[in-house]
């Protein structure tokens, strides 16, 4: 099965690359993830003008999200420069390398030209840009004026209009988008303490991991149908080998991941890569470069269909369907019972049966 994709004069061995963040913070973890993990490139966490002063504790893990405070890098550019890239480069096995950076044009213009030479590729964070498309052009312009090698912005979820993004940066020279940074404002409360924790001085963390997964594929979708010619690197919420297909359906030519691997543990990685050729395979795919090929198709229905079928021999008799039916037409009598005149179609039954027993046919339009 071959898993290889390319974008951009970039070739590599699979889809899956860390995200910028806590897994990558420096040369020892960078190369783990290239030589155990098995990533297809590595992303290099956030490099800026001036190191991050970060509060402890900064990261808070549940069942389905991250919660994060940390900022860009606590190491400052000439550790980077000096000692993380220089040790990274020589015992590298030779995978691309993507060197997030941020955030202002000021700090591009000083950090490009110093860490041009170990970058096969630049990540932009956006964070501190703001809603300014004009700011972000000229953002770009300087990136592009200062580099020849492709650089991707990465858009945050406060940009309030992902297509004005995508074509700000296609016109102003960046080859595509990282789509999409972290979730925030977001906030956790201790009740019994009622302290604000794991936050910053405003008790705000940022907020990532599979939680997110379906505003991050809204947004690759968005911006590769506003742009085409974009690349689209996704990252939010992928923990599976399914959500790298989602992903690549959706538009995006490659993905990254962090937080399910900070959540689930940092095998998943290799785990994922692992599982990638028999998920393909029940899908009906014979590559990745075929996954990312296949137009996604959108097909809306405006008439109602009939009610669910029910597959008698998959039903446990849960009562799950009636319980959360919004419409009270399912009812239990050993298996569930539907009033047509009362169902509106809606589809929640069949999301939620946890077996699977309910199959919801749209009407053909």
């Amino acid at each position: 099965m071959d898993l290889s994709c390319k974008f951009d004069g970039i070739k590599i061995d699979n889809p899956l690359m860390p995200a910028a963040g806590p897994l990558v913070g420096d040369a020892e973890k960078m190369l783990w993830l290239e030589q155990v993990a098995g990533c297809g490139a590595i992303v290099a966490k956030t490099i800026s003008t001036k190191d991050a002063h970060i509060p402890h504790p900064c990261i808070y893990g549940d069942k389905d999200y991250i919660m994060n405070c940390e900022l860009w890098t606590e190491y400052t550019k000439e550790k980077w420069l000096n000692e993380f890239l220089p040790y990274y480069k020589k015992h590298s096995i030779g995978k691309p390398l993507i060197i997030s950076v941020g955030y202002t044009k000021e700090d591009m213009e000083v950090l490009i030209p110093l860490l041009d030479k170990y970058a096969d590729a630049f990540e932009v964070s956006t964070h501190y840009v703001g809603n300014d498309l004009n700011a972000l052009g000229e953002t770009v312009r300087t990136i592009r004026s200062l580099t020849k090698k492709p650089f991707y912005m990465k858009i945050s979820a406060h940009m309030p209009d992902p297509e004005g993004f995508a074509h700000t940066i296609k016109v102003n020279g960046a080859n595509g988008v990282v789509a999409v940074n972290s979730l925030g404002p977001s906030m956790k409360i201790d009740i019994e303490s009622r302290n604000i924790i794991y936050g910053n001085a405003k008790g705000f963390a940022w907020t990532s991991g599979p939680y997110i997964k379906n505003i991050a594929l809204a947004t690759v979708y968005t911006i590769k149908n506003a742009e085409p010619s974009l690349t689209v690197i996704g990252v939010g919420g992928i923990a599976s080998a399914s959500d790298v297909i989602e992903f690549l359906l959706a538009g995006a030519s490659a993905v990254q991941m962090l937080s399910a691997a900070m959540l689930r543990g940092k095998d998943l990685y290799k785990k994922i890569i692992d599982d990638l050729p028999a998920a393909l395979t029940k899908y009906g795919f014979s590559s990745v470069e075929e996954v990312i090929n296949t137009k996604l198709v959108n097909r809306v229905a405006y008439e109602k269909g009939d009610v669910p079928q029910l597959d008698a021999g998959k039903c446990i008799k849960c009562g799950t369907c009636s319980k959360v039916c919004p419409y009270f037409a399912i009812e239990m009598d050993g298996t569930p019972k539907f009033n047509k005149e009362k169902c509106f179609r809606c589809g929640l039954c069949v999301s939620k049966c946890p077996t699977k027993a309910l199959k919801y046919i749209k009407a053909e339009k």
